[in-house]
């Protein structure tokens, strides 16, 4: 089985967010990136497949300009055997990434589309949903569980009444919840041979992909500072504070 992993850069989440001055969105400039968390759970239950058995190769791709190189690099230390860099400038948002990768899907034949269920920059959790109807591939959102049964895979959705059990045929398009695994670091010598490893660069024209703007973003502002809290000295001064301060009773 081959398996295509999107992976997307991202801040690091332990980075704090900075939105720019003139409100146009964050900044990235001077500032450490990393493969967004989601992803990282589909780059490792990918390879835990392949060390199953179950897969024999795994591809990671990653939308963007030369930066996000570094992270499929650091998907190839983690046991991705090549990596696909689809280089472009252009701002891109979900639907066109879904049509990118539609694309790339169509080239590589894989059996299996794993990504994260969202990325925590702009949290859109689009991206699974629009290339499996692109694609025409069934699909699994917000995996906690994946089993592969001989030609179908069986995913364990995180739903708000609990957990449903699908059963898609293969090809799928599946994507990744957070209990879906624990990623692994990368070790020194995986990182080593990380270098040694394929990386390719593919441009939009080769894929035969004209990038359309559906949306567009107005502003970018921080949230509202937090008030800190009040101790209040009896339970009529509680009353009072919540029906005139906070008004939440009348």
């Amino acid at each position: 089985m081959k398996i295509l992993v999107a992976i997307k850069r991202v801040i690091d989440p332990y980075v704090k967010i900075r939105v720019q001055s003139d409100g146009s969105g964050v900044e990235q400039h001077n500032v450490k990136m990393a493969i967004n968390p989601f992803c990282e759970i589909a780059i490792e239950e990918a390879v835990r497949m392949k060390e199953a058995g179950l897969a024999s190769d795994v591809v990671v791709v990653s939308v963007g300009d030369t930066s996000c190189q570094e992270q499929l690099r650091t998907a190839l230390a983690l046991g991705a055997d090549r990596a696909v860099h689809i280089d472009t400038d252009a701002q891109t948002e979900p639907l066109n990434i879904a049509r990118i990768l539609h694309a790339l899907v169509k080239s590589e034949s894989p059996d299996l589309v794993i990504m994260g269920k969202q990325s925590i920059d702009s949290d859109n959790n689009q991206v699974a949903q629009m290339l499996s109807a692109i694609s025409g591939f069934p699909q699994g959102t917000f995996a906690s569980k994946i089993e592969v049964d001989n030609g179908f895979i069986k995913v364990t959705r995180e739903i708000d009444g609990g957990l449903e059990t699908v059963r898609l045929r293969l090809p799928a398009v599946v994507s990744t919840d957070l209990r879906l695994n624990e990623p692994r670091y990368a070790s020194l010598p995986n990182i080593m041979k990380a270098k040694q490893k394929p990386l390719d660069v593919v441009s939009l024209d080769s894929l035969g992909v004209t990038l359309s703007q559906n949306q567009e973003i107005l502003s970018v502002s921080s949230p509202p500072v937090r008030q800190g809290g009040t101790k209040v000295g009896s339970v009529s001064e509680l009353v009072d504070k919540l029906k005139h301060e906070a008004k939440v009773i009348s």
